[in-house]
């Protein structure tokens, strides 16, 4: 399944309850729910999706609204233990709308998982960062070139990160970026997106100059996020990886993040709807 390179969806508000949506992941992603919209939402979600030819709802909701959607056949596709506060659990559903989305081969993903699962005991510590080179947060002078690079790693995403004006606002607003620099030139990145309501925060948008691979460097920011959020008050970190990256599972593997389960045909990235394995960790 191929998607065409597209504007990036839309973020609005559906009721009380956050939904991003659009032709680039042909999907709404419930992102924040409302629970006053229950139990009318799961309904009005697929109502909404079938009006404009979506094949997927992907939903993070409680996992005690749960059942609200479960009797319009949303799947738990994945759980976050701890995602809200350390305490309770987040549950990652999906309603398939087509069946062209609910088809999958599930051979090549569960391969990489199983590579990466025995990687985790593999507690080896990267090799030291390239001579010159320095890790440090983002500032807002970097949006530039932090811009670049994901135009050069990433053809389509689902976020508008190659717009340096998107990154500076975000970085304004509560998004975290780390970077590996040598010499002025950006060589890998990454992002800590906050969410200090539940006092959870995803791993995401990693990405190294091709011409910098092989360095360890995702693993170098994957432990420095780790470090620093906990003493911002984070209990409960994860991540939503490409299942098709054996260099992103097995990093977040040998990082101590634990296995939450495959999102199947859920993420538009680099032209084409990509499997998305979820990964967690408590700080």
């Amino acid at each position: 399944m191929t998607t065409p390179a597209l504007t990036p969806d839309t973020i609005e508000k559906l009721g009380g309850s956050l939904i991003q949506h659009g032709p680039a992941n042909q999907r709404i992603y419930l992102m924040k729910l409302d629970q006053t919209d229950l139990p009318d939402l799961p309904k009005t979600l697929i109502d909404f999706a079938q009006a404009r030819a979506y094949g997927k709802i992907f939903a993070v909701v409680p996992e005690e609204a749960t059942p609200s959607f479960a009797v319009l056949n949303y799947q738990v596709e994945a759980r976050i233990p701890g995602y809200f506060h350390g305490e309770s659990a987040a549950d990652l559903l999906a309603c398939y709308l087509t069946p062209e989305r609910a088809q999958r081969d599930e051979t090549e993903t569960l391969s990489i998982l199983k590579t990466a699962q025995k990687k985790a005991a593999d507690q080896t510590p990267p090799p030291p960062l390239p001579e010159g080179a320095k890790l440090r947060a983002a500032t807002p002078d970097d949006t530039p070139e932090m811009a670049r690079l994901y135009r050069r790693v990433f053809e389509t995403y689902p976020f508008p990160i190659h717009d340096s004006d998107y990154l500076l606002q975000t970085m304004k607003d509560h998004i975290l970026y780390y970077g590996v620099w040598r010499d002025d030139r950006l060589l890998a990145l990454s992002s800590a997106e906050t969410r200090p309501e539940n006092r959870s925060v995803e791993m995401t948008d990693f990405a190294t100059d091709p011409d910098a691979r092989g360095a360890a460097l995702a693993r170098h920011l994957l432990a420095h996020m780790d470090h620093e959020l906990p003493a911002a008050g984070f209990r409960t970190a994860y991540t939503i990886a490409r299942a098709a990256s054996h260099g992103m599972n097995i990093t977040f593997a040998r990082a101590g993040y634990n296995f939450g389960g495959t999102l199947w045909n859920n993420t538009q990235i680099c032209g084409r709807l990509e499997h998305m394995n979820v990964w967690h960790k408590p700080l």
